[in-house]
């Protein structure tokens, strides 16, 4: 049986190593042995568990987030609501529940999701037959038609391929995957150095670039300036552009050799908030944050509905919600809140979202 591991080891046989973002490309999106595209990754039985599937309450808060921008839109109907990647579809599920309490905000609805695999766009379908909107699949923004938008990703930018390059004899060096003597994949460095990187850093540093991410927040910050709308973006990564291989690979919930079985675990990088942000400013769009996911869980009402969820429900399933919160919301070892960030962008007509605070005035 082929697998793409036997696929990638003929194509660098053929035509030499290839680099990192390449790798994760395919290793990713084949579209006979990609990852996402054969399989359900998500829950206890799958490979990692996202912030939807560990709480309702996620979701829910979320569509009532969409709700309120969309009233700070002026209400447009129709308004696409847009979800990025989105898994089984339990945050749009849940989003769409909450936002039942605005009738005319679900009234006004046009939902897509953009969906690249098959096994997760069927699950899509199923999970959300009876959500009482009309919904439509997309494999890319452009797809989406024109009009004011509210876009959601939650863990979307983390599985956009990288580019990484490695500091060398004072050079920067591509990193590229390429065949061992005993024909095993192995990272490596091109022979050839990049003029065009000027940062300074000691041998050994890696730099870790997101063409993929940049393209799209530029396309995503575009239409928004122009069409307006907002976009909240939450996933785990750093506030500040910085050195460091963040590349790294998850298969039943254990973090394993990236190259050790491609096609068969997740591989992602962490998202480099600071340079999302430069490259959807750059549109004319506004952008807030990144904040930790806890604060801004916080400050969209966890607290307040945990709280109610549990006055309802029995003193297992109140221990469960809360637990749940500790775990979406808590900044120790093994909680999301730090971890992950929120960041939104939005027509600078807007007022600042919620959960987020107002852009300081430029000095004049």
């Amino acid at each position: 049986m082929t697998t793409l591991l036997d696929e990638l080891k003929v194509l660098i046989r053929l035509k030499g190593p290839i680099t990192v973002e390449r790798y994760m490309e395919l290793a990713l999106a084949h579209p006979d042995y990609g990852f996402y595209m054969n399989r359900d990754p998500f829950g206890a039985s799958g490979d990692f568990t996202t912030a939807p599937e560990i709480s309702q309450m996620f979701g829910e808060l979320i569509g009532l987030w969409a709700a309120e921008v969309w009233s700070n839109m002026g209400s447009p109907n129709p308004v696409r609501l847009v979800e990025l990647g989105p898994g089984r579809g339990t945050l749009m599920s849940d989003a769409l529940r909450a936002a039942r309490i605005v009738p005319e905000f679900r009234a006004a609805l046009d939902v897509w999701l953009m969906e690249t695999s098959p096994t997760l766009a069927a699950m899509q379908h199923e999970l959300l037959l009876d959500a009482g909107v009309a919904i439509a699949w997309a494999q890319t923004l452009k797809e989406v038609p024109d009009g004011p938008a509210i876009v959601i990703g939650n863990e979307f930018l983390d599985a956009l391929p990288v580019r990484q390059f490695v500091r060398s004899n004072g050079q920067w060096r591509e990193r590229v995957v390429r065949l061992d003597g005993e024909g095993t994949l192995a990272f490596d460095v091109a022979p050839e150095p990049e003029p065009y990187i000027r940062g300074a850093a000691r041998d050994g540093e890696v730099l870790e670039v997101n063409p993929a991410g940049h393209r799209f927040m530029f396309e995503l910050g575009g239409r928004l300036a122009k069409q307006g709308g907002a976009a909240l973006l939450i996933d785990y990564g750093h506030a500040v552009t910085g050195f460091g291989d963040t590349l790294q690979a998850l298969r039943a919930h254990r973090f394993v050799d990236p190259l050790a079985m491609p096609g068969e675990s997740d591989l992602t990088a962490h998202v480099d908030f600071a340079a999302m942000a430069r490259s959807a400013a750059a549109t004319g769009a506004a952008v807030y944050g990144p904040i930790d996911q806890g604060d801004f869980l916080r400050a969209i009402g966890i607290d307040l509905r945990t709280k109610a969820l549990a006055e309802r429900a029995g003193q297992e399933r109140a221990e469960e919600l809360q637990q749940a919160r500790n775990r979406l919301v808590g900044k120790g070892k093994g909680e999301m809140g730090a971890l992950f960030k929120a960041m939104a962008v939005t027509n600078r007509n807007l007022p600042s979202p919620p959960g987020f605070h107002p852009i300081p005035a430029r000095p004049g």
